[in-house]
Formats: C-alpha cells, structure tokens, sequence
C-alpha cells in the first residue's frame, strides 16, 4: 500500500465519526483493478476493454450508483433563443430545449451553449452542469431564470425558487470570457433539471418519470440514484452537441465541481464519447477514496444524500473494505483517455490527499495502453500540476473551483485534444 508524507493543513480532531487526524487513517488494501473476476490478471488494453472494464462498471452500477434506465431515448432539440454577441461580444449564446421519449410531460433540459465567434471550425466544448441555472453563469437578464425547485441560498433563492438576484451569482465560477478565448466552447443547464437534489426530488425527475413510463411503482436495490440520472442527462446533451454543426463532438469535456464532479467522472466512466474528464474537488463517490479513513466516508454520505446513489450502496456503511472497487477504479474506466482531478489544501472533508492516491493507483490501467498517468507517487505541493495523461494539482484555498483551476483544466485539455481528429 502506498502512504504518502506530503503535509496539507490539518484539522485537530474526529469529528461526527470523519477522521481528520492523518496519523489516524491507518492501513487499508486497495483492490487490484487488473485483477479479474476469474482470478488471473489483466495483462493488455484488449483483454482490460473487453473483459475486465465491463466487470468494474458492473459492480459500480451494481452497488453504488445504479443502472440507468433502458429506456430508449428519443431526443428532440428546440433552439429558443440566440445572442450573437454574448460575453462582451466574444460568442454566440444557444439556449435549446432538449425533450425526450416524444413526450411533453417528460423532464426537458434547458441547454446552454456558448461558441466562440472567432471559431472557423466546429468548437471542442466543455460541458459541466450547474447547481443554480443558467442564469447564474452569466448576469443577463434575457436568460431565463430556473422555474423549478432550488436548493436555499440566502436571499438569490426563497421558498426553493429563484430570485433575480441569483443572476450572475456564480459567474465566476465559468469564467467564459477566458474559456471562449482560448477557443473552447461552453455548454451547461441545471443538474435538477434532470432531478432536483433532496429526497423526494426524483419523484419530479427523470427516475419518476422512467419508473412510470416502465409501469411501475418501486425501484430495484441497483437501480440508479440520482448522481446516475444526472449523468445521464450529461450524455443527453452530448447526444445534441453532436449533432450541432457548431461543436466538435468528438472534443466534449465533461467537467464537473464537488457532486457534480462525481457526476462528470461518472458519466465518463459510462460514456466513452467523452473525450477527456474533470473533476474538482469531488472527494466521496468521485475520485477520493473510500478505504481511507479521512474526510467524509459511506456513512456520512448516506446519512446527508442518501439518495444519490442507490439503496444497495448504504449495505456498505461503515464497510468500505467489503467493497469490490475503490474509486481508482472508477477513474480507471476512463481510461484511455485523459481525466484530471483537482483538490484543495483547506477541502478536508473531500480528503484531497485521497483523490491524488486515486490517480496515483489508477495510472497502472493507462499503462495497458503505452500511457504515462500522474507519473509520480509524491504528493505534489499546492499549487504545482503534475502528470501527462492523467492531471493532478492541489490547489491553495477551499472547497470552490476558480480561475487558477480553470488555468489548468484549460492547459490540460489544449495538450490533449490539440491533435484528436475533428469533426
């Protein structure tokens, strides 16, 4: 097992049964990922493609974020409005509505998407969801504001619905105006657009709705929670993006900050269009690892959002050992393609030391594949990237994603996709 000795600031003691103590995490034995069902290992991308990933992705539908639904999906794409001279003029501004099952009734995505006018040739995108609307990214006033449940934030939303003054509120968080210059497009919506994020909130969402439509009343232990349909509403709207003659479909970045960065490397975990993953400051159920004994753990999850994953995954409380996977294993599924996580020194609960240990031990999948990963075991020192295909840094700070970050996610994504074909 691999302990690293990089020091981060430290809280002093255990709180509601969260280790903050690194002296405290004791030892812990990580699943081998090239380790199969059959008990031989995985020695080639053909044989970790076709056999071993499919029993991985199994187990992590099986036993923490559930199936999906088999639905199958018919997408209908409205563009209801157009600004050609968005963000002080660098991008044109889509919003599209994107329906499904060819049914009015059915959850609709209200899509985002930003192209930079200076493209003269389809645009890679970035595609990450939003925990306040579009109308939060950017302060103006003709972008609708969310009509549907949100979750409280002082005085920007009351009574669970927006007011005018969320907009803008969370523009620095998509800081457009660099992305767009640096040649990326940007597309975005509302995660609870798909589903609203408390307990009763699938029953207005997509996992409501399929469970009628199936004509049932009652989910299966492994059916999906709401990271998973949150997903799936990521690969919705890649379905649209690659059908828009302004995007490059094969250069999508699905990026995502804290539950919405588990949702990113969940949906590229499934999804292999995705071309590269981000995730920010994901920690418990996205990159960090669950066996270490630091930060937010099962029982912490469940008892706060039980109803993210599905309901076989509380049978694990307080036995992360039991588990089959640990969350390298989750980033090895995207392999090979490129994914960067991100951690910040003052984000204990998210155990930033514990997402690096996951990238450290998920680069023996890439190697399958003639591909350096994070390329050190050395927890890096805040503020300094490392890896190739796989990306790392420890940012100064706390629990937040801002333009330092989005200096390397754009960095990381200019030295990967540069050279993919396009569309």
């Amino acid at each position: 097992m691999f302990v690293s000795d990089v020091n981060i600031q430290a809280a002093s003691s255990t709180s509601h049964g969260r280790n903050y103590i690194e002296v405290n995490v004791g030892t812990y034995t990580l699943p081998d990922p090239l380790l199969g069902n059959n008990g031989r290992r995985v020695t080639d991308a053909e044989s970790w493609m076709a056999v071993r990933r499919q029993e991985i992705l199994r187990d992590f539908r099986d036993l923490m974020y559930g199936h999906s639904t088999e639905l199958p999906v018919s997408l209908a794409s409205e563009v209801v409005a157009i600004r050609k001279d968005a963000v002080n003029g660098l991008a044109t501004r889509m919003l599209v509505a994107l329906r499904f099952f060819d049914d009015p009734n059915a959850p609709r995505i209200n899509l985002m998407l930003y192209i930079p006018n200076k493209a003269t040739k389809p645009a890679p995108v970035f595609l990450g969801l939003s925990f306040y609307g579009n109308a939060s990214v950017e302060d103006d006033p003709s972008i609708p504001l969310g009509r549907g449940w949100m979750r409280r934030h002082s005085t920007a939303v009351v009574d669970n619905r927006a007011t005018e003054s969320l907009r803008g509120l969370y523009a620095h968080r998509w800081p457009l105006a660099f992305v767009l210059k640096r040649g990326y497009g940007v597309a975005t919506f509302y995660c609870g657009d798909v589903e609203p994020d408390h307990i009763e909130g699938w029953r207005d969402g997509i996992r409501g709705y399929a469970l009628k439509r199936a004509g049932r009343t009652e989910r299966a232990p492994n059916e999906w929670g709401m990271l998973g349909a949150w997903a799936w509403g990521l690969s919705r709207a890649l379905d649209y993006l690659e059908t828009n003659p302004a995007v490059d479909g094969k250069r999508v970045v699905v990026f995502g900050h804290s539950r919405l960065g588990k949702t990113a490397l969940w949906a590229a975990a499934q999804d292999e269009r995705f071309a590269l993953a981000i995730s920010n400051n994901s920690g418990e159920g996205g990159a960090s690892l669950a066996r270490r004994n630091f930060g937010e753990n099962i029982a912490y999850s469940i008892y706060h959002a039980s109803w993210r994953y599905c309901d076989r995954f509380r049978d694990f409380i307080d036995k992360e050992k039991d588990l089959p996977f640990d969350q390298h294993m989750l980033l090895a599924l995207i392999a090979p393609r490129p994914i960067y996580v991100s951690s910040a020194t003052e984000d204990l609960l998210a155990d930033p030391k514990g997402e690096f240990l996951s990238t450290v031990h998920a680069e023996e999948v890439y190697r399958l594949f003639g591909l350096a990963g994070v390329n050190t075991t050395k927890w890096p020192e805040a503020d300094e990237p490392v890896g190739q295909t796989i990306g790392y840094h420890l940012r100064t700070g706390k629990h937040a994603i801002t333009a330092y970050d989005w200096g390397q996610f754009v960095g990381f994504a200019d030295r990967h996709l540069s050279g993919m074909t396009q569309h």
